[in-house]
């Protein structure tokens, strides 16, 4: 029986044992960005599971069964995509934004009206949000068209660029929904900071925004030519003074306050009248927090934030771990689209923001927002994966 021999000046070869989870990736995804996910999940069908029971006659748990189906497609959507180096999609940037812009012009043409916005279309098995999907693609051709325009033209030319690219999808949504536009544009400004746009230009945008509001919401209404809905304009200045306006916006905001302000240290459990009886309108979607701090107080009110803020702090890690600067902006850019959102979710429901139709990330209820929140999860997870393979010298397929 021959042995094996080494000659001389021959190294040993040692082969790495590959394990079940480093081969499916699991072992390299960022374990409490994974943890922050689910937990808020779970809190979000908890939640429904108790505040939304008498919302559908003779079918209590509808939302709460619909949302876990709409979580576990979430998941996997998020491992598949954690597989695939993201810095493949910056070759696509062109066809992607293609596709955004498309989706949402599609709406126009085939969308039907669901909560007082045309913004969604009727699939075979569901009802698809374009804009949600939007948020994800968006953020994908940004940054790609930041790194390709990077040494075009001057510094104000690049400006301009990247506003322009920005903004075109953001007007359109405007005409569908004021909610999701607000968060196409966060995302636009977002990675313009993130890439190092002057603080002067972004001043500059800044007073223009202003400008641009003020007529919206105060020249064009007096001169008889309103952009907005009466409703939305309402909902949106409601805030200033709730108690005194009886109409739609100023009873939502009262009522979420009063839900809010009553739950105390624990919370009322099943004695959360506000969200049971149905006095809390939209309690399963805009008005889930409200629901969160009346039925298990400042301590749930206080576990739903430290989830998202550990989801935040994972996502800005991720910025100075990426491997590339492509991956730097992706990780700006879902951070600001998640936190924007709960920012303002937030306020609305405390009284100190506007009402905008906002969902809480992977809390409200809604499939098409689940998806492609975990979309932007897993795209995070991607970054921490190859950032992970490129420390040991490997490469994630």
């Amino acid at each position: 029986m021959e042995s094996s021999r080494i000659s001389p000046g021959e190294a040993p070869a040692f082969h790495h044992r590959v394990s079940l989870l480093e081969r499916i990736g699991v072992r390299d995804t960022d374990g409490w960005l994974m943890f922050s996910a689910l937990g808020l999940l779970a809190c979000s069908l908890l939640t429904l599971h108790q505040g939304s029971r008498t919302a559908i006659a003779g079918a209590p748990d509808y939302y709460m069964k619909h949302q876990a189906l709409y979580g576990l497609v979430g998941i996997v959507a998020m491992f598949l995509i954690s597989r695939v180096d993201y810095s493949r999609f910056r070759e696509l940037r062109v066809g992607i934004y293609t596709f955004l812009c498309s989706s949402i012009f599609a709406v126009f043409a085939f969308g039907v009206a669901a909560r007082g916005s045309t913004n969604s279309l009727e699939l075979p098995f569901f009802t698809f949000q374009p804009a949600e999907l939007g948020k994800v693609l968006l953020i994908l051709s940004l940054a790609g068209f930041v790194i390709d325009g990077a040494r075009r033209g001057s510094e104000r030319q690049r400006t301009i660029r990247i506003l322009a690219l920005g903004f075109a999808p953001t007007g359109l949504v405007l005409l569908q929904d004021l909610g999701t536009s607000l968060v196409f544009g966060a995302i636009t400004i977002a990675i313009m900071v993130a890439a190092g746009v002057r603080w002067t230009h972004l001043a500059a945008i800044g007073g223009a925004l202003a400008v641009f509001i003020a007529i919206v919401l105060v020249v064009m209404p007096m001169a008889g030519a309103p952009v907005l809905k009466e409703y939305q304009t309402d909902r949106l200045t409601s805030f200033l003074q709730p108690s005194s306006d009886i109409g739609d916006g100023g009873y939502q905001q009262n009522q979420a306050k009063v839900a809010a302000g009553s739950g105390g240290t624990t919370g009322r459990g099943n004695q959360a009248t506000q969200s049971r009886l149905g006095f809390l309108p939209e309690n399963h979607t805009d008005f889930i927090f409200a629901v969160v701090a009346e039925r298990y107080g400042f301590v749930g009110a206080a576990l739903v934030l430290s989830l998202f803020a550990l989801l935040f702090w994972r996502a800005l890690r991720l910025m100075t771990l990426s491997k590339n600067f492509y991956g730097t902006l992706l990780a700006a850019g879902i951070a600001a689209a998640i936190m924007f959102q709960v920012f303002v979710n937030v306020g609305m429901n405390l009284g100190i923001m506007p009402i905008t139709g906002i969902p809480l990330p992977l809390m409200s209820y809604g499939g098409s927002a689940i998806i492609a929140t975990f979309l932007m999860l897993g795209i995070l997870q991607s970054i921490h994966i190859q950032s992970r393979a490129g420390q040991r010298g490997t490469w994630i397929p």
